[in-house]
């Protein structure tokens, strides 16, 4: 009897923002991997009965292996069970999830792919910072920033203040990464931005220039978070659009991330 793998994307954080499909598939789970940014909020959408499994990863701890995460899944759908693999954001962005899905096809067993919402468009719309606007820029590039050689080929390839910028995984390197943009000719005055804890409750937004990005503040001294770089003229509009924007009366807990200082 074999069973069935649902790779789904949890989007930003906040619960609201999972499709239909993904709620509706945590619903009808037996088994809940999840990754390390996944809200509790949104694993108490699965049944009672549903085993929850943390298979995180995060920068510089202990996590378990890719292979014993695709073994899991393996093993649990050849069971009968309805497997859910949860992780952050979109599964195909920075998250793993081609691999997972050539391990499940390899292995025989059926999955399907369930997108969600990307940190990388989701934390600076939440900011107030489209990635894209008539008139500023008409394109934007996402990269990896947890090293070097992950960014620096992408960064190197960009003209200087040619599009928006959006760094994932990249809070620790946000002093190199500036320096190398401003090696290739960017502006010191380029606006950037620190988006920390998209759409959570402790959402907050530091906002000033490439310059400044080195030496900003990331209000994460204490405990990790997740955290988006965003560099490039629409960064301008951020507080425009963020003041002008008000919680709807339904929302229960307001999203408007509070500004770091500069």
């Amino acid at each position: 009897m074999t069973g069935f793998v649902s790779i789904i994307g949890a989007g930003p954080g906040d619960p609201e923002l999972l499709t239909l499909k993904a709620a509706r598939r945590l619903a009808q789970a037996d088994r809940v991997l999840y990754d390390a940014l996944v809200a509790p909020e949104t694993l108490d959408l699965a049944p009672a009965h549903a085993r929850r499994i943390y298979v995180g990863k995060r920068a510089r701890r202990r996590s378990m292996s890719q292979a014993a995460i695709e073994w899991l899944m393996v093993r649990a759908a050849r069971r009968g069970e309805q497997v859910v693999r949860l992780k952050g954001g979109d599964p195909f962005v920075f998250g793993r999830g081609g691999e997972e899905a050539l391990a499940l096809a390899a292995a025989g067993i059926p999955f399907e792919v369930v997108p969600g919402i990307s940190s990388s468009i989701a934390a600076p719309a939440l900011a107030g910072i489209p990635v894209t606007h008539r008139g500023l820029t008409s394109a934007f590039t996402v990269v990896s920033g947890h090293a070097p050689e992950a960014y620096r080929p992408v960064l190197d390839a960009l003209a200087p203040n040619s599009l928006t910028v959006v760094v994932l995984m990249g809070l620790a390197e946000r002093g190199r990464i500036a320096s190398v943009l401003l090696e290739r000719g960017w502006r010191r005055e380029t606006p950037a931005a620190i988006s920390l804890s998209a759409s959570r409750p402790d959402a907050q937004t530091w906002i000033g220039t490439l310059s400044e990005l080195a030496t900003a503040a990331d209000g994460a001294e204490s405990e990790p978070r997740a955290g988006v770089l965003v560099v490039g003229e629409v960064v301008s509009l951020a507080e425009r659009i963020r003041n002008a924007s008000v919680s709807h009366p339904d929302a229960s807990t307001p999203r408007r991330p509070h500004a770091l200082s500069r």
